[in-house]
């Protein structure tokens, strides 16, 4: 079934210049495998579209039961920079967490 990432993780999210940074962690470590399955660097770069200019990398965490991700070219030159609403990348983690995944009965 699928369901919003925000189901089962939490986000931050921030910025160094003109690349985002968002850690996406599990809220209990049995859904740490679906985070590493289901939020790939690919489907990062694909959810934001034409946002992220750049390569998308991902990071594993699992000590941690997360996700960082390094977002280059999104966020339009930067915070000094830019003219987007949001230059420094605060509300990305927040729209990442709307993003649906695939996700067992007993994985839940």
């Amino acid at each position: 079934m699928k369901i919003a990432l925000s189901e089962i993780a939490h986000a931050r999210s921030g910025d160094k210049g003109d690349m985002a940074n968002i850690g996406v962690i599990a809220y209990q470590p049995q859904h740490y495998p679906v985070l590493v399955r289901e939020v790939t660097a690919e489907r990062v770069k694909s959810y934001f579209g034409n946002f992220v200019k750049g390569e998308v990398e991902r990071f594993e965490l699992p000590n941690l039961g997360a996700l960082n991700f390094l977002l280059h070219e999104s966020l339009g030159g930067g915070g000094t920079l830019s003219l987007r609403i949001d230059a420094q990348g605060k509300t990305m983690s927040a729209a990442l967490l709307r993003m649906e995944i695939e996700v067992a009965d007993g994985e839940l």
